[in-house]
């Protein structure tokens, strides 16, 4: 059996806002979210680029750790996307 890997993702939206969310297919996620049939904040911030992100094998984990970034700060996303921050 082939698993599936999950990740967290953050991608820059045309107004320099950031986006977190998870997938378990980073490229036809990115496409979604470009093609407008992304999630509903990025539909008006074309394009976005895939700044970061992060593989687990588990969906819980992945979901917890998006849960966690999606509440921390601009400063601290900045510092993850820099990789001066875990």
């Amino acid at each position: 059996m082939v698993r599936k890997m999950n990740y967290v993702y953050l991608v820059r939206c045309s107004d320099d806002t950031l986006y977190c969310g998870w997938t378990t297919d980073l490229k036809n996620r990115l496409a979604a979210h470009n093609s407008g049939k992304g999630a509903k904040y990025t539909r008006s911030r074309l394009p976005v680029e895939l700044v970061y992100h992060e593989e687990y094998d588990d969906r819980h984990e992945a979901l917890s750790r998006e849960w966690h970034i999606k509440r921390m700060g601009r400063e601290e996303k900045m510092s993850l996307i820099e990789g001066t921050n875990t």
